[in-house]
């Protein structure tokens, strides 16, 4: 596998928001500044609950088809290679790893096998645009911790998928489950989300070196990141962390993260996580606490590793 150097633009995109001339003049940018070779792109799907059978991935929620194939054509012109990552989220908020069902089904509950079929659906739906486009990788779901249980499911889908999409198949678990996933040798790919503390990096890549040994499969970050406020580095996964901006600290944590990493030759690529489809003004750029690498050392970081540190 080519090692990927990607940034995930524009994350859960709506509908016109990767049409856009800024996103356009965004991705633009990003490539100027941090020596990416890929992008991953996330196109949204929504269910209300995490108890939802149902998920919708058309209106005002998620991007138009249209737009989205012209956009991974657009970046492919620019010399990215596009990497897509249909990714469901509740629209109550819950996170998404809380999407759960009662193991043995009950009549008038919820149930498991209403849900894959509705998310296979999704997922083919894109599986399909991602061939057509030239996608060189599809990532059939990202951080869903507490479906992974249902190997079965699980292993029917991405053999579905591999039906549809020619090229890479991966999913994306979450931090710290690496070695909890079961059914690892049906992708082609086995890939994580990294926020890690500082500091933690070496005994995590131990155990997930474990896991990569046992499937013989390529790895990499499908997402990295620490916000820039301050006390992020210490807790990475920590979205809604409120403090004051600390995009030093950002920087660190990024460095500290390639260090680590660097040493670790299965260690195959990162997905950076992330750059926004329209570019604040760099004054306020700089004073923003989120994950954006935009304005920020981070940006310098990742373009320093990206350009000369990994092959």
């Amino acid at each position: 596998m080519e090692f990927i150097k990607a940034i995930n633009f524009a994350p859960f995109p709506k509908r016109g928001a990767l049409g856009s001339e800024d996103a356009k003049r965004s991705l633009e940018t990003l490539l100027d500044e941090t020596a990416a070779t890929h992008i991953i792109l996330t196109p949204p799907g929504a269910q209300d609950t995490p108890q939802s059978e149902t998920i919708i991935f058309s209106g005002a929620w998620s991007p138009d088809d249209g737009e989205l194939r012209e956009f991974i054509a657009f970046a492919r012109r620019l010399g990215l290679k596009v990497i897509l990552k249909p990714t469901v989220n509740c629209r109550n908020g819950v996170w998404r790893a809380f999407i759960n069902f009662f193991d043995h089904e009950a009549p008038c509950e919820p149930k498991w096998g209403a849900w894959f079929a509705s998310y296979a659906r999704f997922q083919l739906h894109y599986a399909k645009i991602a061939e057509e486009t030239g996608c060189v990788m599809f990532i059939a779901g990202c951080e869903m911790v507490m479906s992974e249980r249902r190997a079965r499911e699980w292993r029917d889908l991405i053999a579905q998928v591999k039906r549809s999409f020619s090229g890479l198949v991966s999913y994306n678990t979450d931090k710290y489950q690496e070695d909890a996933v079961t059914w690892w040798d049906c992708v082609d790919v086995i890939s994580s989300s990294g926020y890690y503390p500082a500091g933690s990096w070496e005994r995590q890549l131990d155990r997930i070196e474990e896991t990569v040994k046992k499937y013989g499969k390529p790895f990499f970050f499908a997402e990295a990141g620490c916000m820039s406020t301050v006390g992020s580095q210490n807790i990475p996964n920590k979205w809604d962390l409120s403090g004051d901006p600390d995009p030093a600290g950002q920087g660190a944590w990024y460095r500290d993260m390639f260090e680590r990493c660097y040493g670790r030759p299965w260690v195959e690529g990162f997905g950076l996580w992330s750059w926004p489809w329209r570019l604040p003004r760099i004054e306020d750029a700089a004073r923003d606490g989120g994950y954006s690498l935009y304005g920020k050392p981070a940006c310098h970081v990742a373009k320093e590793w990206f350009a000369a540190g990994f092959s």
